[in-house]
């Protein structure tokens, strides 16, 4: 399972956030590609980068943060927030994006998606799958769209995603352990299914017990910053994976 630290962004700063509320936001770093140099120092492989601006504003805002960590690193950049047009699509694949997250566009308009699946290809996108109380929940979380998430998933990986991050809104920064019954359902569904964890892994043992379930990768975000891991751990275990 590969390890994937996550860098969310306001105001070009390296902030998170507590169950998605911008209220809540705490800045750990004003330099990004800092924090970036350190995972790759560290022998991460990939970044998780969010424009959670983007997320709210509803196009790209934060892209000259993307284009310095994916030019003065060489992690593999899974980019999200604020997906919303072909143009910013485009956008995040040109300033360095491996893979994009399309998380709301998804909900909204979801031929326009197929489109983009049609044109890229399910190597480059992964559909952003993020629930609150069991309901996709859009547009940095802000709003409920009613849908099932693993209907929801179902649906997508019917239209041929491969890549699923999914992330349990209640779980997120909250330090208490990921979503496990969660994945396991999905992927009891979808046992072909890449199915990114996300929000909530804490420890070793969150990361041994995703790895068990059969999940793709897990996204590590403010339990690094919070030093309730350490890199030097993670590093240890990727290395374990070669």
């Amino acid at each position: 399972m590969i390890l994937v630290p996550a860098i969310d962004i306001i105001n070009g700063q390296c902030v998170r956030l507590t169950k998605g509320d911008y209220g809540s936001k705490k800045v750990y770093n004003e330099f990004p590609v800092e924090v970036a140099k350190a995972f790759e120092g560290a022998g991460l492989t990939h970044v998780h980068v969010v424009d959670l601006d983007g997320a709210r504003a509803k196009h790209i805002v934060n892209a000259k943060v993307l284009e310095q960590i994916a030019t003065q690193t060489s992690l593999q950049v899974d980019f999200g927030g604020g997906i919303k047009s072909e143009t910013d699509l485009q956008t995040a694949f040109d300033c360095g994006a491996s893979q994009v997250t399309l998380g709301s566009v998804a909900v909204i308009e979801p031929e326009l998606v197929r489109e983009w699946l049609e044109k890229f290809g399910a190597e480059q996108l992964i559909l952003g799958a993020d629930a609150k109380n069991r309901r996709i929940a859009t547009h940095g979380w802000e709003q409920d769209s009613g849908l099932d998430v693993i209907d929801f998933i179902i649906e997508y990986a019917q239209k041929g995603f491969e890549y699923v991050l999914c992330t349990d809104v209640a779980k997120d920064g909250m330090l208490a352990g990921p979503s496990l019954e969660l994945y396991y359902e999905i992927l009891e569904q979808l046992p072909e299914l890449s199915l990114i964890a996300s929000g909530g892994v804490t420890s070793m043992d969150d990361i041994y017990q995703c790895a068990e379930l059969g999940c793709t990768a897990a996204i590590i975000g403010k339990a690094i910053y919070e030093n309730k891991l350490s890199l030097k751990e993670l590093e240890r275990y990727q290395t374990e994976q070669m």
